[in-house]
């Protein structure tokens, strides 16, 4: 703990520091790269795998039968109604749950006595419902709208909050960002998307704008008084903002990681509830794609945004020709 203590102090006097700015373009290039790949390799498996909620459908449970064999339901299902395309998954300790294409009633009849029948309980322990594809379509089309209201607004505040358009830009690219990276490790791993990972999605958004905020707070403050007086170019002042809140973006993390993995755990594994697995697996890979983006997304291409104004651009220059003849001291780095 105490070699981590000084780790942080280190980074926050500028006795250590990582060029990260200085670095960017490596970072966008890997950005670009792992966009390119969630977008592509989701289609080239076949696309998404949306929930019944979005594609409509029936769904079955089977309460307490007397094994949890899903490969029972599959080949029951599969008999009676063939390339009904069934979905078997365990909820719980004791229920499975089948979901199928759309089936006319008395197909749902046939399958639900037939599921019965396989795993040897009554008919009442089999339920059955069915969900219409328009309402599907009515969660997506809310799920866009919210998404472009939460871009909108975000955009807006944050660019009355830091008083410039580009901090805003960089923080909406960072999300963007967020958004298809999370939504591609779906694809790529073949996690389906629920309703319940939507909702993940938008909050892992508001998380990363958070996270993103308290790293421009910093930057703003570091630059306020880079006029001629102080020896750091722009670039550096970005990156020491980056360097002395890298510990507490690492460990903000962690600190919502803890909850969140134990929520994956039980939801996934104990408990089986497809709401707490869906919700929290969002939330999961999202937080580590969100402390990601803020530390080489949004900063990095604030500081490539800003450092092209023609002030910037001649004030820097004069400082490097400066700091090739009188490096930074330590005290100057952090402005003491």
């Amino acid at each position: 703990m105490a070699s981590f203590s000084k780790f942080g102090n280190d980074l926050y006097t500028g006795a250590r520091s990582y060029d990260i700015v200085g670095h960017r373009r490596r970072w966008y290039w890997i950005a670009a790269l792992v966009i390119l790949i969630s977008v592509t390799v989701p289609f080239l498996r076949g696309g998404f795998h949306f929930g019944i909620e979005f594609t409509g459908g029936s769904e079955f449970q089977v309460a307490q039968p007397a094994e949890l064999d899903q490969d029972v339901a599959t080949r029951t299902v599969d008999e009676v109604v063939p390339g009904s395309n069934p979905r078997v998954t365990q909820v719980g300790t004791d229920t499975i749950r089948v979901q199928t294409s759309q089936l006319e009633a008395t197909q749902t009849n046939d399958v639900a006595a037939a599921l019965a029948t396989a795993y040897d309980v009554p008919d009442d322990r089999v339920t059955s419902s069915f969900i219409g594809a328009s309402w599907g379509a009515d969660i997506t089309g809310q799920a866009i709208k919210g998404l472009v209201i939460f871009l909108i607004l975000a955009a807006i505040g944050m660019t009355l909050y830091f008083r410039t358009w580009k901090m805003s830009l960089a923080a909406m690219a960072a999300l963007l960002h967020d958004l298809v990276l999370t939504a591609g490790i779906y694809g790529i791993v073949g996690f389906e998307v629920t309703p319940a990972a939507v909702i993940g999605f938008l909050t892992i958004l508001g998380y990363s704008l958070y996270d993103t905020v308290v790293v421009f707070d910093k930057i703003r403050e570091n630059t306020a008084d880079d006029g001629e007086g102080s020896r750091r170019t722009f670039g550096q002042s970005v990156n020491l903002a980056v360097n002395q809140t890298l510990v507490r973006s690492i460990n903000t993390s962690v600190v919502a990681l803890l909850p969140v993995a134990a929520i994956l755990f039980i939801g996934a594994f104990v408990l089986g509830a497809g709401t707490l697995r869906d919700i929290s697996l969002a939330l999961f890979i999202g937080i580590l794609v969100g402390t990601y983006s803020t530390i080489f997304i949004a900063s990095p291409l604030y500081a490539t945004l800003r450092m092209r104004e023609p002030e910037i651009a001649k004030r820097d220059a004069r400082k490097v020709e400066a700091q090739k003849t009188a490096p930074l001291t330590v005290d100057e780095t952090v402005g003491a």
